[in-house]
């Protein structure tokens, strides 16, 4: 007899039908269906790896953006800075040689002379940084002292002619100057914030010292200091202004004069001054006229032609009583046709007080004088023959002086 058991064949319990007039039940049968299982794993297998690729390509992305995002942030100064330096390269390591090749393209060198021969390749007599792209360039004003032609070299047209300048005006207390060139386009330098600048920052200084052949020389150190206060002497009248300088331990020469000081951002906090600052000027120590002082007055230079100043107008002298009870400032001498004189303040007379604080040395009196503009009228107390009398001040304008 043939065993049926070989060809019985594998099923599952699939379902149970039962009915409402019936106790039993049905019971269905059906192949088992290995492809259909099959099938599913497929699709879960594929479904896995498309979203594992969607996922990758995704952050991948997002990935490239934020770190492309952050390169164009790092670099925003260079790329201002010069808009024109195609295939230079930004991303450098280095940030001294990052700084170097891009901000030397907004300094330049300049030389100056009382004639016509101005054909003497080391005769450069000092630098000068681009502040504007249509021409204007900023430099010390003992650069371009004293001579009455000056020549404009860029740093990247060793084989061009130079740029014949005219000067817009100066400023002999600040020894700050702007000339200009009519050229267009230009790579201007882009100017930060001074006051951000702290001891120990990354400090590069950027010339053009003794011609092309040492054009766009750069050293860098630190900061050494910051808000060094150097005072510069008015010799019309004695009185001395005092500016913020940065101190840096960058070498900076007689042919840096005017050149740029910078951070590692490319962004000019500086400018460079070999004068300022020249009976301290030993080995490792550097100054710069900070720019957030110097931008005011180079701004208005390129407005005015020149810096507008208000002026008590009186020669000033420190006055310390035989007692020293009494502290002031003496008027050794009263300027014609100016506000002191026009009030009826007169020589000897002893200030003790300017706009309603006390004075104790002309350098304090300046100070507040400085904060006013021209045509202020200012309370004054003054000491005469041992009675305090009041006066208004008209402050008018100071005039402008050649160290």
């Amino acid at each position: 007899m043939k065993d049926d058991s070989r060809i019985v064949k594998d099923v599952e319990w699939h379902e149970i039908e039962t009915k409402k007039d019936d106790f039993g039940g049905k019971i269905k049968f059906r192949k088992k269906n290995h492809n259909r299982v099959f099938v599913k794993i497929c699709k879960g297998v594929i479904f896995v790896l498309i979203a594992a690729l969607s996922g990758g390509i995704t952050g991948g992305y997002i990935s490239s953006k934020k770190y492309n995002s952050a390169i164009e942030n790092n670099n925003s100064s260079f790329f201002q800075s010069n808009k024109a330096s195609t295939g230079v390269n930004n991303i450098s390591q280095n940030p001294i040689t990052r700084v170097a090749e891009t901000v030397s393209q907004s300094v330049v060198g300049i030389n100056n002379s009382n004639d016509n021969t101005l054909n003497g390749e080391n005769s450069y007599s000092g630098s000068g940084i681009i502040f504007k792209s249509d021409g204007y360039i900023v430099t010390n004003y003992h650069v371009i002292k004293g001579t009455s032609k000056h020549l404009v070299k860029l740093s990247n047209g060793k084989n061009s002619k130079p740029f014949n300048a005219t000067v817009v005006g100066y400023d002999a207390m600040s020894d700050l100057a702007v000339i200009k060139v009519d050229a267009p386009n230009l790579p201007a330098a882009v100017f930060g914030d001074s006051s951000k600048v702290q001891v120990g920052d990354t400090a590069i200084a950027i010339g053009n010292p003794l011609g092309n052949e040492f054009s766009g020389s750069v050293t860098a150190g630190i900061i050494s200091a910051v808000n060094r206060e150097i005072g510069i002497q008015d010799s019309s009248t004695g009185v001395t202004t005092t500016y913020n300088l940065l101190q840096t331990d960058a070498a900076i020469n007689q042919g840096n004069s005017g050149g740029a000081l910078c951070n590692e951002s490319g962004e000019v906090i500086g400018i460079n001054s070999f004068k300022i600052g020249a009976d301290e000027n030993v080995e490792g120590m550097g100054f710069a006229i900070s720019i957030n002082d110097a931008k005011k007055i180079i701004n208005s230079i390129i407005k005015n032609g020149r810096v507008i100043r208000p002026d008590l107008g009186i020669i000033p002298e420190d006055y310390v009583s035989e007692d020293r009870k009494i502290k002031g400032v003496l008027v050794k001498q009263v300027k014609n046709d100016a506000g002191a004189q026009e009030s009826g303040i007169k020589a000897n007379d002893i200030i003790v007080e300017f706009d309603s604080v006390k004075i104790q040395s002309k350098n304090e009196l300046q100070d507040i004088v400085n904060r006013h503009r021209v045509g202020d009228s200012v309370p004054c107390k003054v000491l005469r023959q041992g009675k305090i009398i009041r006066f208004n001040v008209k402050l008018l304008e100071r005039p402008v002086f050649d160290n």
